[in-house]
């Protein structure tokens, strides 16, 4: 961010007034970022505040698909079996007994805002939020292509959209150009009230499609990608592990089954980089109006993407699987005079979140709030919790220090088919150990931690 190096004056801070928090989501995020050792990202801005925050190398969603991982974050609570199911959920539908984060803020003298996608659905827990915006147009925000059918994110291949797109155009021509003008703009506002805000920005990118001006395709040379060393299916992993990817193959360049060509996926591949380069300089804006603004001391950031995402990963792409790839998220949280820049390898589930932020500004937490507050790491003292549990549909994964443990149960919590990986031997999850006889007093006390870990109303 370009002013960084500026000189500023001292910053006299309302020790009475609490701080204000901007909360960044990135849709489809996934940790392959400088930060987390991916050198052949460019991301700078996203870099610089990752060397101001404390940064969890070790983050996982609760659910790995969009409008369920957001509900369950925002709400504090668990997926359960019959709750937070898939990215259509809300949360005032499936907790509507729930405060959601920023209703609390908002009932604590907050000004909340949310901008672009927080919840999938703009409307959901209205309650919580003095004002609402999304940007106008087709949600999939074609500049090249005209007449896309949207049909609410289905129907893409008959409304003839692709899966990405090159286009010379400003960076305001897409929504997350719109997005970071917005929350600019509302900074500006929000500057000289008395009462903190809450702050939320959602930006779109690198969801699919992969749409971003020409520019950030131009940062990357095709013929340097490569295909992730995890490209294959192994015999041992269970075939429920893997789908068809249906949310990529509804665009009409995409074939309806099978292996992509390694030119589609390199291609799809440089698409994405080009949306995470995209969408961190509009973040980046944004910071730097933070600091121009001189709330940067006064205002805690907290940046996360709603689930990991497969990039070819077992010839995989998109989420909706219990892989690591599509569980890891990128999270880091910057607090004024406490954070620079730290990285912490303690197991954090996206529940912790709300506690965290609610003890930081000095909220007491409602007792709906499932996870566990990662202050004591913020303020050095470390972390005792060495777990988490993620689910989709299913599938039920249990995270324990290195090990992957996932179930498939039905109804009553019976399990049908089951997957282990040793990240400390095999970190690509390609030699499932669920099967093997030396494993079989592991898996048994696995599945037994499960069941205590994945919350008491798992099966209502």
């Amino acid at each position: 961010m370009s002013c960084k190096n500026e000189k500023k004056e001292e910053v006299i801070v309302d020790k009475n007034k609490p701080m204000n928090i901007l909360f960044i989501a990135v849709d489809d995020l996934r940790p392959e970022l400088n930060f987390y050792g991916a050198n052949h990202i460019l991301s700078p801005n996203l870099d610089n505040l990752a060397s101001e925050s404390l940064v969890f190398n070790k983050a996982y969603c609760n659910v790995p698909v969009c409008g369920a991982s957001r509900a369950s974050l925002l709400t504090g609570t668990r997926p359960t079996r019959h709750r937070f199911v898939d990215y259509k959920t809300r949360a005032d539908t499936d907790v509507p007994h729930a405060i959601s984060l920023p209703k609390l803020l908002r009932q604590n003298g907050y000004t909340t805002i949310s901008n672009g996608k927080i919840y999938h659905h703009n409307d959901d827990d209205s309650l919580a939020w003095d004002r609402r915006w999304f940007p106008k147009g087709n949600i999939r925000n074609y500049q090249l292509q005209k007449n896309i059918t949207d049909n609410e994110g289905a129907g893409q291949a008959q409304g003839g959209a692709i899966s990405h797109e090159m286009a010379q155009v400003n960076d305001t021509a897409y929504f997350d150009g719109k997005i970071a003008q917005k929350g600019i703009a509302d900074l500006r506002m929000l500057k000289d009230k008395k009462e903190p805000f809450f702050l939320a920005l959602g930006f779109m990118k690198p969801h699919l499609p992969f749409n971003a001006p020409k520019k950030y395709w131009d940062l990357y040379d095709r013929n340097k990608i490569e295909l992730p060393k995890s490209y294959i299916q192994p015999k041992s992993t269970p075939r429920k592990a893997f789908h068809n990817f249906g949310e990529l193959r509804q665009y009409n360049n995409v074939p309806k089954k099978g292996d992509l060509s390694e030119d589609l996926a390199k291609e799809l591949i440089h698409g994405y980089y080009a949306c995470i380069s995209y969408v961190d300089a509009q973040i980046g804006l944004v910071l730097d109006e933070l600091n121009q603004l001189e709330l940067e001391d006064d205002t805690i950031i907290i940046l996360w993407g709603d689930h990991g995402w497969n990039l070819g990963d077992h010839k995989l792409w998109c989420k909706h699987v219990t892989f690591e790839t599509a569980l890891r998220t990128p999270l880091m949280i910057k607090v004024p005079g406490k954070t620079k820049g730290e990285k912490t390898e303690a197991i954090t589930e996206y529940i912790d979140i709300y506690s965290s932020l609610t003890e930081l500004v000095g909220i007491e937490t409602p007792n709906t709030v499932e996870g566990k507050s990662f202050v004591p790491i913020i303020n050095g003292e470390g972390s005792d919790k060495d777990w988490a549990v993620s689910k989709f549909k299913d599938a039920v994964t249990l995270i324990k220090g290195d090990l992957f443990y996932t179930e498939w149960t039905n109804d009553k919590g019976v399990a049908y088919v089951r997957m282990l990986f040793d990240h400390k031997t095999d970190p690509l999850e390609l030699d499932n150990l669920a099967k093997k006889p030396e494993h079989k007093e592991l898996v048994k006390s696995l599945s037994i931690e499960l069941r205590e870990k994945w919350g008491k109303d798992f099966l209502n």
